[in-house]
């Protein structure tokens, strides 16, 4: 049987096999500090073991910090707070991070590259992970608006929030440190859109082959993949209604994918206009074997650099429209001949297939027609209508102020 003085601590080792001196141990499940003693230098190293059971060591210079550390692990570990101390750098997490998300291949793609040119091409990319302070991750907004738009940098930001929030439940890090990120001031430009003569002339600039493409996107509110993917099965010539069901994403090569949302599947009552655009495009140039509609000379699918970029830009340039026109611009055309015309803002929202309304107030609010006349009018008629049972106090005889 043992003698509880027969136990003696165990010898350690230096790092060259030789016996070291250790001192003050504490053979615990607790963290605990040993004192160290090397070639005449004296450390403090604080031993612990993590959740898993692992064990962890960290050395410092004075017993006091070696002390606080070893309880500040104590009492993580009671709060559920530990943290896992890693080498690993913010570049390195978001790329893993990016790799086990569901993005859709062109999210993925932007993702990708997000990560390549703004973290891992960046200072902040090098860091550890939870060696970030908020500070930093400010300075880092602040370079990065150099250099990006102010969509692109929100875009920026609010991946490296994905990112770390990801590594707080990874208990990578104890908190997020990309909070209360001061971002330069922006105001949205107001859509200005083009007109219906603005529109014609951009289709006359076309080559006659692509002309149909215009007056389609601008009739029914396309998105570049959606018009490219169109197909002569999603178009009900007899019920004058067009299903989206697909698109082609930048750089698919021809492979469709699903829309960008679910909203985007959706059905687009079919103006005459397009109809008969559609219908002369088709006699003219038919459709390929699997029913897309506009497609190359040599029937090949249309990419979205041919169509947005090449064709688009010199027919903007031709056809004398401002500077900076996208094909995307027929789009708030489609939003803004609708307002016009006194569709609710959820029917808009609907055709131009968004998921929230609100962003329909936000972008096209200002198109609106003045509904002030028509309140008026509304509340006169409907006194009007009921003038002597509603209001038998209001003198018949008043002078009239209409």
């Amino acid at each position: 049987m043992l003698r509880a003085d027969s136990f003696r601590p165990p010898r350690s080792k230096d790092a060259d096999g030789q016996p070291g001196r250790v001192e003050d141990v504490e053979e615990s499940a607790m963290a605990s500090v040993e004192k160290r003693v090397r070639n005449g230098r004296t450390t403090y190293e604080a031993r612990w073991r993590d959740d898993q059971g692992r064990q962890r060591k960290k050395s410092f210079g004075k017993k006091g910090d070696a002390d606080r550390h070893a309880a500040t692990v104590e009492a993580d570990k009671a709060r559920g707070t530990y943290v896992e101390p890693s080498k690993t750098t913010v570049a390195e997490y978001a790329r893993r991070w990016a790799e086990t998300r569901p993005h859709r291949p062109t999210t993925a793609r932007r993702t990708e590259m997000m990560i390549r040119l703004h973290i891992d091409g960046t200072r902040l990319g090098g860091r550890r992970l939870a060696d970030v302070r908020p500070s930093e991750v400010q300075a880092w907004a602040t370079d990065r608006s150099r250099v990006l738009a102010p969509t692109t940098l929100r875009q920026a930001v609010g991946l490296l929030r994905s990112v770390y929030g990801a590594a707080v439940l990874d208990r990578l890090v104890a908190s997020s440190p990309v909070v209360r990120i001061q971002l330069p001031r922006h105001e949205r430009e107001r859509v200005v859109p083009l007109s219906v003569e603005q529109v014609a002339a951009l289709a006359r600039a076309m080559p006659e082959r692509y002309r149909a493409m215009v007056l389609t996107q601008a009739g029914l509110g396309l998105r570049i993949g959606e018009l490219l993917a169109l197909r002569v099965q999603d178009v009900d010539f007899l019920r004058r209604t067009v299903r989206i069901e697909w698109q082609f994403t930048q750089g698919s090569k021809g492979e469709r994918s699903e829309p960008k949302t679910p909203r985007s599947r959706r059905t687009i009552p079919l103006p005459r206009v397009v109809a008969e655009a559609l219908a002369a495009h088709l006699t003219a140039s038919p459709a390929a074997e699997d029913g897309t509609i506009f497609t190359t000379r040599t029937r090949a699918p249309l990419g979205h650099v041919y169509y947005g970029h090449n064709l688009m830009g010199r027919a903007v340039t031709e056809a004398g429209l401002p500077k900076g026109t996208t094909s995307h611009d027929l789009r708030h055309h489609y939003a803004s001949v609708l307002l016009s015309a006194g569709e609710s803002v959820v029917a808009v929202a609907e055709r131009l297939g968004h998921e929230d309304a609100s962003l329909v107030l936000s972008t096209y609010g200002h198109l609106m027609p003045d509904s002030d006349d028509r309140t008026r009018s509304a509340v006169d008629a409907a006194w009007d209508a009921a003038r002597a049972s509603c209001a038998p106090d209001v003198p018949q005889d008043a002078p009239s102020l209409r």
